[in-house]
């Protein structure tokens, strides 16, 4: 059977027995179909991943904490996402990807081209979405901290905070990341479906933040995201 992995928004500690939430039950129970007995890991987004037996299962699955030990999947390059807003899936799937690639924030931005529009109740409920997502792909991935997703803010209220070690990809830029110096920290902007128009561009390069090429070909929003995280990774990180 495989090891199974559940996010639990709680202080844990060894010894002590938890009743897990509504949707760890139900994953357990219900489409699992989970023994009693096993062993599952549990993790609150602290670091470590907490190693437990599952002693009742009902409506409400309740489990006992018997060891504790640190994950040591986090890369060693802190990366933040800014990311143009994508249609629907899209958003879903490269938000899903870049945690499995160890991104550490995801900052979702309202562009000048983007299609998605977003406000109010709409989104609260996107927002509420994509953080579901993020936690879904660390339980996936094995990661025990879980990265931060903001709230979409527009282009220019982003650009406005500063940055260091700050990359936009272009196109039309010159220099590759083997061109670039090595960082531990880095963010990355990423314009939606239809790029940042050539005035984001400039903004962001006027705000500190360096052209970045990819390749000889153009590439999709989604493709471009994960390109970007897993180079960085590769050359600068794990």
């Amino acid at each position: 059977m495989k090891h199974v992995r559940l996010h639990q928004n709680a202080k844990l500690q060894v010894n002590n027995k938890y009743t897990l939430d509504e949707y760890g039950s139900h994953h357990l129970t219900k489409v699992l179909r989970f023994p009693q007995g096993q062993n599952i890991t549990i993790f609150n987004g602290d670091g470590m991943d907490y190693l437990a037996t599952v002693l009742q299962i009902k409506k409400h699955c309740e489990v006992e904490i018997y060891d504790c030990v640190k994950n040591n999947s986090e890369s060693d390059l802190n990366i933040t996402l800014a990311q143009g807003i994508a249609k629907g899936e899209k958003m879903d799937f490269l938000m899903q990807k870049a945690v499995e690639l160890g991104v550490n924030k995801i900052v979702p931005i309202m562009s000048e081209r983007c299609v998605v529009k977003l406000k109010g109740d709409k989104l609260k409920k996107r927002h509420h979405h994509w953080c579901k997502i993020v936690v879904g792909a660390c339980e996936q991935s094995g990661r025990s901290i879980v990265p931060v997703v903001e709230n979409p803010v527009t282009f220019n209220e982003f650009i406005d905070r500063g940055v260091n070690n700050g990359f936009v990809l272009h196109h039309r830029a010159q220099k590759s990341l083997l061109e670039m110096d090595k960082t531990t920290e880095t963010t990355v902007l990423i314009g939606p479906e239809g790029g940042l128009t050539d005035n984001e561009i400039n903004l962001a390069m006027d705000s500190g933040y360096k052209a970045l090429l990819l390749g000889a070909r153009v590439l999709r929003t989604e493709t471009a995201s994960l390109a970007a995280i897993a180079n960085m990774q590769l050359l600068w990180g794990s």
